[in-house]
């Protein structure tokens, strides 16, 4: 047999075997769906999950619930805000650097039957508007909670955020719980109320160290310091000479209660205009 005939016949063998085995499935195997997994590198940290049982506590530290909507910093594989919308009824977004956890995710939800209430968005943290959240959670560095301090403090006063592992600083949670060893903090975000505020009958001096607070009320020529002077969210409670004041704060105004012996009445405050709310000094 030539050469060319010998040629011809070994191209239609090997296109014949090449046929049989696309027909018969076994050419090229399936590609291996992705799996996170623990202790693999990430944009900013490794990433490791947050276990179950925690996820659980900290959205029941903050007291998630249908009306809110929480958006978790560095959202990994998903669970938080998964379990967010299908335990607590909320809406919930992550937001997520790796594209492949993002699907990853994003597939989770489908599963779980909460996609029509989450979302998965492939972000940098430091780079995205999350000031929509009324729930704020994350699993990140004690450094990378620090950078993003002034932004969580810029949030609506109320908003809820809880870490796992990692504190801010010198911004003292509200709440702390453990869970078999895992630690949750929580914090409110506090309404700013550092300055001078004008009373009908006096005036009140304010100053501020997150949800701390401290100064003095002037009634007539009287000055009295405060004390127990406490902001949750936008809820401020503190006593002077023995009575009792809270008020909500709403911007350049404070409106509440004052309670002294067994007598209770209304009290209000305006923001003095030369005395505007200063940038926090966190």
């Amino acid at each position: 047999m030539s050469a060319e005939p010998r040629t011809r016949l070994i191209a239609s063998a090997v296109g014949a075997l090449l046929a049989c085995l696309a027909t018969t499935g076994i050419a090229q195997p399936a590609p291996k769906a992705y799996e996170p997994q623990p202790y693999q590198e990430g944009k900013d940290v490794i990433w490791l999950p947050t276990p179950q049982e925690l996820v659980d506590k900290m959205l029941q530290m903050a007291q998630v619930g249908p009306k809110d909507f929480v958006i978790d910093l560095g959202s990994g594989d998903g669970r938080t805000v998964i379990t967010a919308a299908k335990k607590f009824g909320a809406r919930a977004m992550g937001i997520e650097y790796n594209p492949e956890m993002v699907e990853y995710s994003t597939r989770a939800a489908q599963k779980a039957g909460v996609a029509g209430k989450v979302r998965f968005i492939k972000a940098d943290l430091f780079e995205t508007d999350f000031s929509a959240a009324t729930v704020v959670t994350m699993y990140l560095l004690s450094t990378l909670n620090l950078k993003l301090r002034p932004v969580i403090l810029d949030l609506k006063p109320g908003t809820r955020v809880v870490s796992h592992a990692f504190d801010m600083g010198e911004w003292k949670p509200d709440r702390t719980e453990t869970v078999e060893g895992k630690t949750a903090y929580l914090w409110i975000v506090p309404a700013r109320v550092a300055g001078a505020w004008q009373l009908p009958q006096g005036e009140l001096t304010l100053k501020q160290n997150f949800q701390a607070v401290e100064g003095t009320l002037r009634l007539g020529e009287r000055i009295t310091p405060i004390a127990h002077g406490r902001l949750r969210g936008d809820q401020l409670n503190f006593s002077a000479g023995g009575t009792e004041y809270s008020g909500k704060v709403g911007g350049n105004s404070i409106e509440g209660s004052v309670k002294s012996g067994g007598n209770q009445s209304k009290w209000s405050a305006t923001r003095r205009a030369d005395s505007p709310a200063p940038a926090p000094k966190y």
